[in-house]
Parts: C-alpha cells; sequence; structure tokens
C-alpha cells in the first residue's frame, strides 16, 4: 500500500503562522528527484541566458580602457575578472532572491508546476531564499577548494565532480531533498494547481 499523496498549501496570510493551517507540513506534496532534476536541466539553460545578458551589460564598467575596441578579443586581468565574478554574484542572488520569495517562481518553475515552500508549507521569506542561494554555492566551494589542494599533485580534474556535490546529496538523503533545501529548510514541492 503506497502513502498517502501529500499536497502542497498556498501560504498563509500575512502574519499568521502556517503551522496553524490545518495538516501543515504533513500536506506538503514533495515534487519528486527527477521532476526537479529536470527542472533544474531546464533552469540551467535559461540562467546562461541571464548570465549572459549580465556579462555584456557589466563587461564594460570592468572593462573601461578597452571598451568599444573591437579589434582583439582580451582577457580581462585578474583584478578585473574578480570583480565582475562577485558582480555575477550579487546579479544572480538577486534573481533567485526575487524568483523563490514570496510565493514567486523562476520560468523553469513555472513550466515544470513547481513552487517552492518552507518545511511548515508557507511561503519562502527573502532570508531563507538568500540562505538557499548562498548554500547552492557549498558544491562549487568544495569543488575550488579541492581542486587548489588536487592540482599541487596534478589531479586538479578530479575535483571537478564536486560542483554537483549540492545535487548528488539527494541520493543519501533520506528525503532525496537537495543540500541547499535542507540547509534553508525549503522544499520544493508540486504547484498546488497539478495536484
Amino acid at each position: 500500500m503506497s502513502p498517502p499523496k501529500r499536497r502542497y498549501a498556498p501560504p498563509p496570510p500575512e502574519g499568521a503562522s502556517a503551522l496553524g493551517r490545518p495538516g501543515g507540513a504533513q500536506s506538503l506534496n514533495l515534487a519528486t528527484l527527477a521532476r526537479r532534476l529536470a527542472a533544474l536541466i531546464y533552469e540551467s539553460l535559461l540562467l546562461v541566458a541571464v548570465v549572459f545578458a549580465a556579462n555584456f551589460a557589466l563587461l564594460p564598467l570592468v572593462t573601461p580602457s578597452r571598451a568599444g575596441k573591437a579589434a582583439e578579443l582580451v582577457v580581462p586581468a585578474l583584478p578585473e575578472r574578480v570583480a565582475l565574478f562577485w558582480l555575477m554574484f550579487a546579479v544572480l542572488a538577486a534573481y533567485f532572491v526575487w524568483c523563490w520569495s514570496n510565493g514567486r517562481r523562476t520560468l523553469a518553475m513555472k513550466t515544470w508546476r513547481l513552487a517552492l515552500a518552507r518545511r511548515d508549507g508557507g511561503a519562502v521569506t527573502p532570508r531563507s531564499a538568500l540562505a538557499r542561494y548562498l548554500a547552492c554555492w557549498i558544491g562549487p566551494g568544495l569543488a575550488l577548494g579541492a581542486y587548489a589542494v588536487l592540482s599541487l599533485y596534478g589531479y586538479g580534474a578530479h575535483a571537478a565532480w564536486l560542483v554537483a556535490f549540492n545535487f548528488l546529496w539527494a541520493f543519501v538523503d533520506r528525503e532525496r531533498q537537495f543540500l541547499h533545501d535542507r540547509v534553508a529548510g525549503t522544499r520544493i514541492v508540486n504547484d498546488g494547481a497539478t495536484g
């Protein structure tokens, strides 16, 4: 006999507690791992467009001395690349915090009819969305650290799989949650309109 299907409950009214709602956390209709991974692939394609557009707009700001000179392709110096990385980090943080908080969703989440909710079924706050975004960088951070150590011995390429650490976590998690969802106390659920 299969367990009963859990449904996503809409966020409570402003100031109300999601725990006081009938069903509470037990009413979540958690999305399957396969759906979340498929939405992740689609999200990655859309994110490439966001990164390209932001880089196109920001590159002249970090390389003003070469702006408008199209005769040669020059890789910016290290300080300019670091500045561009932090600008992109901030742009992506703003994008995801906006899309994940207060019941909003990214285009991939809308397409796959997924929503992001707190563990208790309530809407994600901007603070929780920021925590989730920062936790998404655990895997890439581990990969950079491992690369720094392993490259000393000629094995730097073996650190690349750690980029996916957050997503591989779902295969060992008892609820099949990604690491960043576990850290931030969020869940990806099926949209209430699909249940």
